[in-house]
This record gives structure tokens, C-alpha cells and sequence, in this order.
């Protein structure tokens, strides 16, 4: 019975572009016969460039699958991120963004592709993608020398799932970014007050035990993934911290906290809300979570309706805006 009720959720929740929109070749083109090692394999992807400060990487996971990783260098990083992307995107698809993550923020970035993404092998579940992104954090720390206190895990929709997992075991993470993240699986098709067995991603249960600094990064207007989620999983963070909110807006406003409680800067159209929570949340039954956060609601801000499975199709035929 759980393999079925997986299975049904697992279609709900992964859509992995078809066909892969870039290709592994398992050696370096134009190396001579006398070259001593054969070449790591290298990662092709239409009209990208290869970059000398790129490693495309083969990892092995627990559960018998072979994932592909990129891990992008810079010269002189303050610190590294493990990043989980969003539903409906490979490695392909987020190579540029790496690229200048890394530029930007001046770290090292290492990407992956979940089981059944992109090349890598498998079928995606959550408890693949939990392996998939403990193969990833096992190669930074043996190959690159990544230790837990430099290292920032980001999750984005979806892959906030593997990140809240991995982010629960680690006591001394530099930092977690939560990107569009979802309360469960269930919970985005239908506002359920309680966690079902049957349930997958159960993100609600976990972003308690985290214990470095969180930021949430939720759009207002999102369609996908109500804004409620964000919001939730912040109230449900255990370190003392300040958010901010726009009032209204498209998919670019974001919900933001820190748990380090730095003071948030002003939103560019000035129509920001700020609180600050004055005391840490205790310790409860996961059972009652949901109940507490709905008595923190305010009455006149009824919450908005979740998506029902028609949607999901709905959006499918879209862009592949799909959680």
C-alpha cells in the first residue's frame, strides 16, 4: 500500500524534462593515445561554453543510482552552497545560474541532478533524492574539503524537500536558503491540517530540528506554491529572527527572513511589513502544528485554497511551473 500511495504522489511531484536537455561525454575530446588517465567525463550542453573552473562529476548513490553533479569553482570562495533545484529544470537548464551564482555571491557552487533527471539513472522518489543529495554532500566533503561550517544548503521548491532532510542531520551548517518552499507534498494540493502517513517531502516536521541560520524566499503572487508555506515553515524555525513581506506583487516579491535577526531592508516599492518574534518556539507533538499556526492566523486573512489536482495538470501544459 505505501509503494502505491508513493507512487501516485511521485507523479505529482517530479516532472523531469523530456529529452534531457544536455549530454555527458566520458572523455575529453582531442586528448592523445599517450595521455597517461583518461579524462573525468565532461558535461555538453547546446550553445554553453565549457568553463576551465567547472567539474562534472559521476557520484554514486546509496540506493544504486549514478547522479550527475556540477561543482563550479572560484578563486577565492568565503564559502560553498549545495544546491537543490526546483521541479522541471536539469543541470542543463541551470548551468548559467551557477555560473554566476558563483560570480556573484563569490563561492563555489555544486548542482545536481536528482535520480531520473537530466543523465542521471534511477527513477525519481523522495527517498531517492534524499540519497541523491547525500552523494553530493559526501563528495564535498571527501573530494573538496567542504567542512559543514562553510557550507550553505539551498532549496528550491521541490528541492527544499532533500535540503530540509540533509539540513535536520547537521548541527553545524553555515546556512539554510528555502526557496518557494512547500509545507509537505499533500499539503500543497490540499490544505490538510495534519501529516498522513502516505505524505511525501513532510517539511513541516523537520524545519524545527534545524539549527543554523534559515532564510525564506517566497513570491507573493506565487500560483504553485501558495505563500502561506514560506511563512509557515519560518514561524516554525527555532532561532529568533525579523521577516518582511510585500504587500501585494507579482512572482519576483518575496517573502524574506533571517534567523541571524539582522534588520531587513526595505522593500523597492515600500510597502513592507515587518515583525519580529519575541520569544523561541517549544518544542511540540508534530500533531499540533498545524493547529498552533492556524490560531496565529488573523481572522480577516482567510488562507488561500490549494491547487487541486486539475491545476496540476493545468500547469503541466504550461511552462512546467510544476512544485
Amino acid at each position: 500500500m505505501g509503494g502505491v500511495t508513493s507512487s501516485i504522489a511521485a507523479k505529482f511531484a517530479f516532472f523531469p524534462p523530456h529529452p534531457p536537455s544536455y549530454t555527458v561525454v566520458a572523455a575529453a575530446e582531442g586528448g592523445g593515445f599517450s595521455d597517461p588517465a583518461p579524462a573525468p567525463p565532461r558535461l555538453a550542453i547546446p550553445e554553453v561554453p565549457s568553463k576551465d573552473n567547472v567539474d562534472v562529476l559521476k557520484l554514486r548513490t546509496r540506493r544504486g543510482n549514478e547522479i550527475v553533479a556540477l561543482y563550479v569553482k572560484y578563486h577565492r570562495p568565503t564559502c560553498t552552497m549545495l544546491y537543490s533545484h526546483g521541479n522541471a529544470a536539469d543541470l542543463g537548464q541551470m548551468f548559467e545560474l551557477f555560473v554566476e551564482l558563483s560570480n556573484r555571491l563569490r563561492l563555489n557552487v555544486m548542482g545536481y541532478d536528482y535520480s531520473g533527471y537530466g543523465q542521471s539513472t534511477g527513477k525519481p522518489t523522495e527517498c531517492n533524492t534524499y540519497a541523491d543529495i547525500d552523494a553530493a554532500y559526501k563528495c564535498l566533503k571527501e573530494q573538496y574539503g567542504v567542512e559543514d561550517e562553510q557550507l550553505i544548503l539551498y532549496g528550491q521548491s521541490v528541492g527544499s524537500g532533500p535540503t530540509l532532510d540533509l539540513a535536520s542531520r547537521i548541527a553545524e551548517l553555515r546556512g539554510v536558503i528555502l526557496h518557494s518552499p512547500i509545507l509537505s507534498g499533500l499539503r500543497v494540493l490540499y490544505p490538510v491540517k495534519r501529516t498522513y502517513w502516505f505524505d511525501i517531502y513532510k517539511n513541516i516536521d523537520k524545519v524545527g530540528a534545524v539549527k543554523c541560520p534559515v532564510l525564506v524566499i517566497h513570491g507573493t503572487a506565487d500560483e504553485v506554491v501558495d505563500v502561506s508555506h514560506g511563512k509557515q515553515l519560518w514561524e516554525l524555525c527555532k532561532t529568533i529572527g525579523k521577516s518582511k513581506a510585500t504587500a501585494n506583487g507579482s512572482k519576483k516579491d518575496t517573502v524574506e527572513s533571517d534567523n541571524q535577526g539582522k534588520a531587513s531592508k526595505e522593500s523597492e516599492s515600500g510597502t513592507s511589513v515587518t515583525s519580529e518574534l519575541s520569544t523561541e518556539i517549544p518544542e511540540v507533538s508534530r500533531n499540533s502544528l498545524d493547529s498552533r499556526l492556524e490560531k496565529s492566523k488573523k481572522p480577516d486573512k482567510p488562507e488561500k485554497s490549494r491547487m487541486s489536482t486539475d491545476h496540476v495538470d493545468r500547469f503541466r501544459r504550461r511552462k512546467g511551473l510544476v512544485w
